[in-house]
């Protein structure tokens, strides 16, 4: 899935963590990754977003945490 298309289906707008400071959403992917203004987990909509499940990811709450590819490495 390309960035443009992540982004268009991506739900963190929806999410209760998720607050608008300027940043590209679709934090779950590596070129994104973690948020440098979002610090807390107040709810994570993760497991309900068609980019997780159409990329097959296992994470939650990327914007505090780090993108699918940096959790991985943990």
């Amino acid at each position: 899935m390309d960035r443009n298309e992540a982004v268009s289906q991506c739900i963190c707008s929806m999410c209760p963590s998720y607050f608008e400071c300027g940043e590209t959403i679709a934090f779950c992917l590596a070129d994104t990754g973690k948020s440098t203004c979002i610090t807390t987990e107040s709810g994570c909509v993760c497991p309900g977003c068609s980019v997780q499940e159409t990329m097959k990811l296992k994470h939650m709450f990327y914007c505090t945490r780090g993108s699918e590819k940096d959790l991985l490495k943990k």
